[in-house]
């Protein structure tokens, strides 16, 4: 059984414009601008609601290891983001 693909930014514009009964066209803005506003908002935190959040986490620096030469070696303090999944998109999704 082969498994399923995701959906493409054109499935998911096509699925948004027929559920809002509006055009692909508007649909695709409405996402650019969903993740244009993300990604500017990421330092504060930005919530999509009932799917997740967009967060900063600092990490702190650490030994490592090549994994070629098995050298260890470190690894500097940064920035990362993450996305933090919703307790419902969780509980919606299953095990």
């Amino acid at each position: 059984m082969a498994a399923a693909k995701p959906m493409t930014k054109a499935q998911l514009t096509a699925k948004i414009a027929d559920a809002a009964e509006i055009t692909k066209k508007q649909a695709g803005v409405i996402l650019e601008t969903l993740a244009a506003t993300a990604y500017k908002e990421a330092k504060k935190g930005f919530t999509i609601p009932g799917i997740g959040k967009l967060v900063l986490v600092k990490r702190k620096a650490r030994m490592g290891r090549n994994p070629q030469t098995g050298e260890p070696i470190k690894i500097p303090a940064k920035t990362v983001l993450k996305f933090r999944i919703a307790k419902a998109a969780k509980d919606a999704i299953g095990k």
